[in-house]
């Protein structure tokens, strides 16, 4: 991290907000899958890896993505049907789905807002800010930089000059919290930030890469660069 961060930027999904299971996994037929977290990241950690390995080559997106997690989930059910996983795909595009959070995540952020101004960089649909204002955390945060309002998806450096810009900062000098290497690791540095991963799935464990898998350990982090 550069010795005097002047700022702090985070994603929402995956990172603050995770998605709502019952809402996103309506579709399915209830009793063919359980909608347990457990399962959620053991295959989130597998289509991240085929996921990064994508976006190197040119591939999409976000849509992406979420095109391979479900095809990956719904080949785990014995389940063939291109209908439903476009479905679950859409469902999981609607920033009102992702909705829970975990407890202690507005403390965190407002002790870490102590320290650093904080702003949010999202590949959204342009209704992030309503959605982190409904779940209690928008006053946390200086500016929201949503894809869906500025036009530019991470990890074109573009979103995050347009986040930079609304905040006063210095690329330099900033840092980005986020759970995608291609995205939102490789986004951020592209475009001259820190960055670390939050890897609340454990899909990045023992890659040489600096990340944490909590607010907590954040914090941590924060605190030992800050005493040198």
């Amino acid at each position: 991290m550069p010795e005097a961060l002047q700022a702090i930027f985070f994603d929402i999904g995956n990172t603050l907000l995770f998605p709502s299971l019952a809402r996103i996994l309506a579709p399915l037929d209830p009793p063919k899958v359980a909608a347990s977290r457990e399962r959620w990241h053991e295959i989130e950690r597998a289509a991240k890896q085929e996921f990064d390995d994508l976006v190197a080559h040119g591939g999409q997106i976000d849509h992406g993505f979420w095109f391979l997690f479900y095809s990956q989930l719904l080949e785990s059910l014995g389940v063939q049907n291109n209908a439903l996983r476009d479905a679950l795909v859409e469902a999981t595009r609607i920033s009102a789905n992702w909705c829970e959070m975990r407890p202690g995540t507005r403390e965190a952020l407002q002790r870490i807002g102590k320290h650093y101004p904080l702003g949010v960089i999202s590949n959204a649909d342009g209704r992030i800010a309503q959605v982190i204002e409904s779940c209690g955390i928008a006053d946390c945060f200086h500016s929201i930089t949503d894809s869906g309002v500025v036009g530019y998806e991470k990890p074109n450096p573009a979103i995050f000059q347009a986040a930079l810009k609304s905040m006063g900062a210095d690329a330099s000098r900033s840092l980005y919290v986020g759970d995608f290497y291609s995205v939102d690791y490789l986004g951020a540095t592209r475009a001259g930030m820190k960055a670390i991963l939050f890897d609340v799935s454990g899909a990045y464990r023992g890659r040489d890469l600096p990340r944490v898998e909590s607010l907590e350990q954040l914090e941590a982090a924060l605190r030992n660069h800050r005493q040198g």
